[in-house]
């Protein structure tokens, strides 16, 4: 292997150890609690390491979805049209319960979500997260006013069906209880979507 190879898979190593360490002090006394200073010593790495690789608090918590920011763009090039592509995907991670989709009741999946959900530092960045994400469908699906909206109701649609999925398993309701009431929901946002934006379905 390459020493750049290495460098870059010592390198990403260094961000999931940085990353975990500080989501699992943060799941168990709160993100207020905790400081910087602490979750460098639980990783055994130095303050300004950390901000290295993390310029922000958040950055801690939000490198965890930090690999899905592209994945709407990525998917909607796949075909055979952006969203067909999209409703596909989706369904798909409700048949694998992606947490994605909301629809997953591991403790931890849950206890990450509550985390992220209920730190309004962590929703403001969330919000950001989403606009690039929003941005970067809109290039994919050609740029210009049309696919800014198009991105805004697409990206819109998946947050609201997963935030929905996430509540009800939030509150206790069985994975397989919910899935058949996500899976038509799914299908009945996405034939809207596809029936307001027909350029791209």
């Amino acid at each position: 292997m390459s020493e750049m190879g290495l460098r870059e898979r010592k390198k990403q190593r260094m961000y999931e150890v940085v990353s975990e360490t500080a989501i699992r002090l943060f799941l168990e006394k709160g993100f207020d609690a905790v400081s910087v200073a602490e979750v460098a010593a639980a990783a055994e790495v130095s303050k300004p390491t950390l901000f290295r690789y993390f310029p922000t608090k958040e950055d801690l918590v939000l490198h965890r979805i930090a690999d899905h920011e592209q994945e709407a763009a990525r998917v909607a090039a796949q075909g055979p049209t952006p969203i067909a592509a999209l409703r596909r995907h989706f369904l798909d991670g409700l048949q694998r319960d992606d947490p994605v989709t909301g629809l997953n009741d591991h403790p931890q999946v849950l206890a990450f979500h509550s985390l992220l959900y209920g730190t309004p530092s962590l929703v403001a960045r969330v919000y950001a997260y989403q606009q690039r994400s929003e941005d970067a469908l809109a290039q994919a699906l050609g740029g210009g006013l049309e696919a800014r909206l198009a991105a805004g109701q697409i990206v819109a649609v998946q947050r609201i069906l997963a935030l929905d999925n996430w509540r009800r398993i939030a509150a206790g309701e069985p994975v397989d209880e919910v899935r058949p009431d996500a899976v038509a929901a799914a299908e009945r946002a996405f034939e809207m979507l596809a029936a307001g934006l027909p350029r791209f379905a």
